[in-house]
């Protein structure tokens, strides 16, 4: 289905904002945009938004599943101010996500069980919110494939991930259960990576409640929100994983010619497999088996 405008969508899809879970899919781009929106509809979303202008194209079979909605990502604290808008036109306890282009949710065994599986269980743990890491992905061969982006080849680090305890700016003490987690290309060729934006952890999933607002570091001003765990155990985690970061990096006049290869001796061949992720400790099953 397509709408007039963001306002359109938020007001004619209420419907789909009552329970959820809902994908917000920001595209920047036209980089592997079908491909990205046939993974979240596999994984079992009640609705997928397309948020993308009017000039990109898609192909038949995915435009008629998606909800597409005429949206620039471009100018500062357009995705931020989005999502925020579609936060105060959901029901209260509507599951959200949201991601961009290129990237693709993993959570622990996505091959046999749908996301309306997984956050029924979150919610029966009382939590409202799921930290997700962004996983870099890259092409492994630069010059066969120049923007970085290759599904075929894809690597992933398999090890130089560490987090961080987050200072509350107000006390100065560590925030309860809060880290800031990083790794990756943004750790590797962090010279290239502005400090705002290097770090990995990303509220992806979150329940929608008045007052919620999304804040431009992906945390939310709701604290227990920007949590890994409750106090009782460790909890459900999911894992983005992202060409994000190197299609940017090789599109930046500034780094591109500084990079000739992402690959380094802790890479491996991305497996698009939740065991992978799970095996490498970059997510957690907590207690769901």
């Amino acid at each position: 289905m397509m709408y007039s405008s963001l306002k359109d969508f938020l007001k004619q899809g209420k419907p789909l904002l009552a329970k959820g879970p809902v994908a917000l899919v920001f595209i920047e781009d036209e980089t592997e945009t079908a491909t990205t929106l046939r993974h979240h509809l596999q994984c079992g979303f009640k609705a997928v938004a397309a948020l993308m202008p009017d000039a990109f194209d898609l192909p038949p079979d995915v435009r008629a599943m998606v909800h597409r909605v005429p949206f620039d990502c471009g100018s500062e604290g357009a995705v931020t101010g989005a999502v925020n808008a579609v936060i105060a036109a959901a029901e209260p306890g509507c599951w959200l996500y949201y991601c961009y282009n290129a990237e693709y949710l993993f959570y622990p065994f996505c091959e046999s069980r749908g996301i309306g599986e997984m956050l029924a269980f979150h919610t029966e743990e009382r939590r409202d919110a799921m930290l997700t890491y962004v996983i870099d992905l890259y092409a492994g061969d630069l010059n066969a494939c120049p923007s970085a982006v290759s599904l075929e080849e894809a690597y992933l680090d398999k090890s130089g991930y560490y987090a961080q305890s987050r200072q509350d700016p107000e006390t100065g003490h560590p925030r309860e259960r809060q880290l800031d987690f990083f790794g990756g290309v943004r750790w590797r060729f962090e010279e290239h990576i502005p400090a705002a934006s290097r770090k990995i952890d990303r509220i992806s999933l979150f329940r929608a409640k008045p007052g919620l607002q999304l804040q431009l570091d992906h945390t939310f001003n709701d604290q227990e929100y920007n949590t890994y765990a409750c106090p009782w155990h460790h909890n459900l985690t999911a894992a983005i994983c992202s060409f994000r970061t190197a299609k940017a990096l090789k599109r930046n006049p500034g780094s591109t010619f500084d990079i000739e290869t992402f690959r380094w001796h802790n890479s491996a061949p991305f497996e698009w497999h939740s065991r992978q992720l799970l095996d490498l400790g970059l997510m957690e099953p907590g207690q769901w088996f």
